[in-house]
């Protein structure tokens, strides 16, 4: 596209050949039905299933559509690369899953939506779980309540995939990034904190997906260690304006 599009949705995906058909499918079907300008950018990460080739045949198919391969595995890597790839007005990141309905997009957007950051919440009053078994829910939460008590106290669901943020709020905050595993979305809350940037949590209707790549305890493990290395980058002055 000639001029930036309004709106960048950024798929990370990782060994998602079986249900990356019908993801792209969905979102294909939703930014055509839009008056906006958009584009969709999926960014493969150390698959070790054919999910690259699947979604560049899928790209082929239609110009808004396009794939890049991450440089390592790890999802906070694929999304700071879409970040900073695109030159989307607004850019999106999405789970590959699609466990929030693609319908719901709109709703992280002007007019509805005006802050610098808008992340999809679980926990907000108003937002709905579905078929989620009850010890996931109660890891979830032991997680959120170590992020709030280390690094972002009042926000109630800081790892939902789904956080769209203004294009220059993007770039700045996606450039200082270091941490490149799950924690990732912490690190650039945290940095938006300190920046001074607005951000709104928007209660969703999520639906569970059995073939989540999340594992609770190993994952928990490394969250608490990157919290540590986020707040000894904090201490140090990595994420300071002048840095």
């Amino acid at each position: 596209m000639s001029a930036a599009p309004f709106l960048t949705l950024i798929v990370p995906a990782y060994n998602e050949e079986r249900r990356l058909p019908d993801t792209l499918t969905q979102i294909q079907n939703f930014v055509k039905a839009q008056s906006y300008t958009s584009e969709v950018l999926v960014v493969e990460n150390g698959s070790e299933d054919r999910t690259f080739e699947v979604a560049e045949a899928f790209c082929k198919g239609d110009e808004r559509f396009t794939v890049q391969r991450a440089a390592s595995r790890g999802k906070g890597l694929a999304v700071r690369q879409g970040m900073l790839a695109t030159t989307g007005q607004y850019r999106m990141m999405l789970d590959a899953d699609l466990s929030m309905p693609v319908e719901q997009i709109n709703r992280f957007l002007p007019p509805q939506q005006k802050a610098d950051i808008v992340i999809a919440s679980r926990e907000a009053e108003g937002a709905v779980r579905y078929n989620e078994p009850g010890y996931r829910h109660i890891g979830g939460r032991v997680i959120n309540t170590i992020i709030r008590l280390m690094a972002l106290p009042g926000l109630q669901d800081t790892q939902c995939g789904f956080k769209c943020f203004r294009g220059e709020v993007a770039e700045d905050l996606f450039s200082k990034q270091t941490i490149m595993g799950w924690a990732f979305d912490v690190e650039v809350l945290y940095i938006a904190r300190l920046r001074g940037y607005s951000i709104v949590e928007l209660p969703i209707p999520w639906y569970y997906s059995p073939q989540s790549h999340l594992r609770p305890i190993h994952d928990a493990l490394h969250i608490f260690l990157d919290l540590l290395r986020i707040r000894g980058h904090a201490r140090r002055g990595r994420y300071a304006l002048s840095s």
